[in-house]
């Protein structure tokens, strides 16, 4: 090399090998504390090895999902926390394939940034592991990527994948629904992981600080209130998935109630929602109020308070609410299923 030519590292160029290896070192424990004795492989390894000897289902299917926490990551830049956007994307992502009848056996993540920062992630991740644990999952792999030229020096990324078993008798794909069955409503804590793109521009656009201000009718500011994790609902429905008395689920996320219960419901029935069975909690009202929309509007960009829909035999409804409600999480009935010809040509009508 001539003395006129500059010697130019990785490090130059944007991309800290140094901080992504201190990352790595510090979610070691994290993701080693989720393992089972399913898990074959030690974290660094090229793939997770994942032994499904003993499993339990007598017909074994896999189910799999993938999402990310999308702009709420944006509230966590801002706000300068970390620790709770590795719950969301597990807890979202496994309750898409719950409501497929599937339990969560392994969980995989990725997180992009501009500029590693090894404490960052170690908040990130340890979100992640907890969630893990809290679904018995396994938090098999993961990727940390730095990425300089794509993304600012503050932003993060981050996407989960995960993989459930059920067993091919116990799928749930809305072929039990019958006509007569009770829609059962079961809270959220909050926004989830979804509209956060419209709730940010609508709550504090481009003034960030407001995000510490408490708004009239919270209890919080508002950047707790944004960051309130995505429930988890394995815990609490688990048992009644293993008994029967679900005969399908829809896990209310980008749509709303209509986009999502529409999935379950059989060509011949509509589910009828009445809005008048619950009130939305206060982030929703304030959410109302600042972005002026319509009803309809607002219920298919938000939960509005209801995180999952299980449709249920008329006589089971009161059990359910009562199982659920014994894990702290309000439930109650917000609908029933009808004929297609009583409910008009629409899989649901809100009402």
């Amino acid at each position: 090399m001539s003395e006129s030519t500059k010697c130019m590292t990785y490090k130059d160029a944007g991309v800290d090998i140094d901080a992504g290896s201190e990352a790595t070192d510090r979610i070691k424990g994290l993701v080693q504390k989720t393992a089972n004795r399913h898990v074959l492989s030690e974290v660094g390894q090229f793939g997770g090895l994942y032994d499904l000897a003993g499993i339990g289902e007598a017909n074994p299917v896999l189910v799999s999902s993938i999402d990310s926490v999308g702009t709420k990551m944006k509230v966590a830049v801002e706000m300068g926390r970390f620790d709770t956007v590795g719950r969301d994307i597990v807890n979202h992502c496994t309750n898409d394939i719950l409501v497929q009848g599937a339990r969560p056996i392994f969980f995989l993540d990725y997180i992009a940034v501009g500029i590693m920062a090894p404490d960052r992630m170690e908040d990130i991740v340890s979100g992640i592991a907890a969630a893990c644990i809290e679904n018995d999952c396994v938090l098999i792999g993961g990727e940390l990527c730095e990425m300089p030229e794509v993304y600012s020096s503050v932003d993060v990324d981050l996407v989960g994948s995960v993989v459930g078993l059920v067993d091919r008798s116990k799928i749930l794909d809305g072929s039990r629904v019958s006509d007569g069955d009770r829609l059962i409503g079961v809270a959220s804590s909050g926004l989830h992981t979804n509209g956060y793109t419209l709730a940010r521009k609508a709550l504090y656009g481009e003034s960030p600080e407001k995000l510490h201000e408490v708004p009239e009718g919270l209890a919080r500011t508002l950047g707790e209130e944004l960051l309130e994790p995505h429930r988890g609902y394995f815990k609490p429905l688990w048992p009644l998935l293993e008994e029967g008395s679900i005969h399908a689920m829809a896990h209310i996320t980008g749509g709303g109630i209509p986009g999502n219960l529409s999935r379950i419901i059989p060509d011949d029935l509509t589910a009828e929602v009445n809005l008048r069975t619950w009130e939305p909690a206060p982030i929703f009202q304030l959410l109302q109020g600042a972005t002026g929309a319509p009803t309809d509007e607002l219920y298919r960009t938000f939960n509005m308070g209801v995180g999952m829909i299980l449709c249920v035999a008329p006589e089971e409804a009161t059990g359910v609410i009562d199982h659920v409600r014994g894990f702290d999480i309000e439930a109650l009935e917000i609908g029933k299923v009808v004929d297609r010809g009583e409910g008009g040509s629409s899989p649901v009508v809100l009402v």
